[in-house]
């Protein structure tokens, strides 16, 4: 369509934001920043393959975005290459940025992250990134934003502890010339009661321009979040048996046929990507077996922290202060899918006592709504935590499809 909105999307990732905007139809994404690697490598595949950017080695840019001027006019470097920048992308596409969206890295601002560090992550220089962000948004001058993350951004208190972290985002972006809804709770938004078949709650902060929206900002941004998003919700939330049931079963080989690198084996090629388990020794096989017929025979004997705890300490002889071991459930949505599945599975337990397995990487996909057709080429590690890193693309359309029905029809 002709009418397509410039966008750019910042801390990029796989795309997760840019995969849903695009599935839209309504938005043209001029580029794609992000500083990994592997993320790059998918996102670039994706762009090219699935949606046929012909320019996908240059508009997808790996960079460190705290280097901003060069971010904008273009950068020769050893890692990361040569690039024209964003400027010489945007004057080809009409010269205007009418929207910027991303999720600076959340780990500074999340209550799981500010528990492990010693000092809660107040001197994470992550805190911070956000301001590199602004200062693209400053730059470009967009009609809006979208700045994405985790509800600990809501209590996070960078620094000497002083202030809370919104307060800061909120003056920062005011003083750069954009309003937002007045109650920052208020943007805290439950992706389940949109079709997300996952447990997981973000933050989705919105911000007007005042200069072109002028006394409507706050009109606007209430009816985004009370009138326009709320069309979206759905009657029934969706579960774990909606995103992965279809998907063939993968079941453990004999004990003697099992090697370091493969211990199951998929029954059926049903021509899936990506559908392939990561390795599980006998011993957590036979607590997966434990756990997943013990949730199937209604005894519940194990779904309970303490119980959990218990059982960890009886098969390791070792103790946690957190429950190690979670199995999905079929009928309810699943738990929140994380960056660091890459490195523990435990938690996203296959809820079928016949496989004893975690998830692959495509039901982990499916859980946060990519679809099929989004092939991960890179290792299983990666593969897993670009997924968790990723805004589900279903909720990515659901924002794009609001802000453009309400804001980029407003004269």
């Amino acid at each position: 369509m002709s009418n397509k909105i410039n966008a750019i999307d910042l801390f990029a990732g796989c795309g997760g934001l840019t995969e849903g905007f695009e599935a839209s139809g309504l938005y043209n994404l001029i580029a794609c920043v992000e500083w990994d690697k592997a993320a790059c490598d998918n996102l670039r595949n994706r762009m090219a393959d699935k949606w046929k950017y012909e320019n996908a080695e240059d508009i997808v840019m790996r960079f460190d975005i705290r280097r901003t001027k060069e971010l904008i006019g273009g950068w020769q470097d050893d890692e990361y290459g040569v690039s024209k920048g964003l400027d010489y992308y945007v004057a080809k596409n009409g010269g205007y940025i009418d929207l910027v969206i991303g999720g600076p890295p959340c780990q500074a601002y999340s209550i799981a992250g500010r528990i492990r560090d010693s000092h809660g992550m107040k001197n994470d220089y992550r805190n911070y990134l956000f301001e590199s962000y602004i200062d693209i948004v400053k730059y470009y001058k967009p009609k809006a934003f979208v700045f994405e993350n985790v509800p600990g951004i809501l209590s996070s208190r960078p620094g000497d502890g002083r202030r809370l972290m919104t307060d800061i985002i909120r003056e920062e972006f005011f003083k750069a010339g954009y309003d937002l809804i007045d109650d920052l709770y208020d943007a805290l938004i439950d992706f389940t009661e949109y079709g997300v078949p996952q447990n997981r709650k973000r933050v989705i902060i919105v911000g007007l321009s005042k200069e072109v929206f002028g006394n409507k900002t706050g009109e606007l941004l209430r009816s985004f979040y009370f009138d326009q998003l709320p069309l979206y919700r759905t009657d029934r939330k969706k579960t774990v048996r909606d995103a992965i049931y279809d998907l063939p079963p993968i079941l453990p080989l004999d004990i003697k046929d099992m090697t370091k690198s493969r211990s199951h084996i998929l029954t059926t090629d049903a021509g899936i990507c990506n559908h392939t388990p990561r390795y599980s020794n006998i011993r957590d096989m036979e607590v997966f077996k434990i756990l997943t017929e013990d949730i199937e025979s209604g005894k519940n004997e194990y779904t309970s922290a303490e119980s959990l705890k218990r059982l960890y300490t009886q098969i390791t002889g070792r103790t946690s202060n957190v429950h190690k071991y979670y199995v999905l459930r079929w009928d309810e949505p699943s738990n929140t899918i994380p960056a660091h599945l890459n490195k523990d599975g435990l938690r996203h337990i296959h809820p079928d006592s016949r496989q004893l397995r975690t998830i692959t990487v495509r039901e982990a996909a499916r859980l946060q709504t990519f679809p099929d057709d989004y092939e991960f080429i890179s290792g299983m590690s990666s593969n897993y935590k670009m997924i968790g890193n990723a805004v589900p693309p279903l909720m990515a359309r659901i924002i794009g499809e609001s802000l453009y029905s309400l804001l980029f029809s407003y004269q």
